[in-house]
């Protein structure tokens, strides 16, 4: 299946929305990595060019975790697929709402794509928020609880019967500032994987 022409199938081809256009059996794939933006060069995102620069943050961080990954096909042969909540480039430093709120059908469509996932995981408060205005609209309330991410990370959160992680970014310069952020975000891509085994 490639992605991106599933989604547009199923939500609609619109101006400046990004997204995965790789072809991928929706059914090996065991747990979602949600980021939180798409960076405004394709070619730097995930599926962009081998050293694209959103994977030189996130192969370190699987790599700490002790998934013996080099490229975006090695973390897609492990059964983790990672996209992100916003699909459109931010123009200001804080993403907006309104941006959340135009990728959601893309991100609700895409999350509904793969059957077997038994984690999914939220990289920054972005991807939470995200995921929140998805959840709430069966649920009714938020699915994590609105406290600090540090301290929900021994907890285990459900959504249909699905395990939810809220963690840190996983992009960006900001990453290799934040030592406890790389730590903490690199115990929890350990748990994932151990879940995923």
């Amino acid at each position: 299946m490639n992605i991106k022409k599933e989604l547009e199938t199923k939500v609609g081809i619109a101006n400046g929305i990004y997204l995965n256009n790789i072809e991928i059996d929706p059914l090996t794939i065991k747990a979602i990595m949600i980021n939180e933006v798409v960076p405004s060069d394709p070619l730097q995102d995930f599926y962009g060019t081998p050293g694209a620069n959103y994977l030189k943050t996130t192969i370190p961080l699987l790599q700490g975790a002790g998934a013996e990954v080099h490229s975006i096909q090695d973390i897609l042969k492990m059964g983790i697929y990672i996209t992100n909540a916003v699909k459109t480039p931010k123009t200001e430093y804080a993403i907006k709402k309104s941006s959340i709120e135009t990728s959601l059908p893309y991100l609700e469509a895409e999350l509904c794509l793969f059957p077997n996932v038994k984690v999914i995981m939220l990289m920054g408060d972005v991807a939470k928020k995200a995921f929140h205005m998805i959840t709430k609209k069966s649920t009714k309330k938020n699915v994590i609880p609105a406290v600090s991410t540090y301290k929900l990370r021994s907890s285990e959160i459900y959504y249909e019967g699905i395990r939810v992680m809220p963690s840190y970014i996983m992009t960006g310069g900001n990453i290799l500032i934040e030592k406890s952020k790389v730590t903490m975000a690199t115990e929890d891509i350990a748990t994932m994987l151990e879940i995923i085994k």
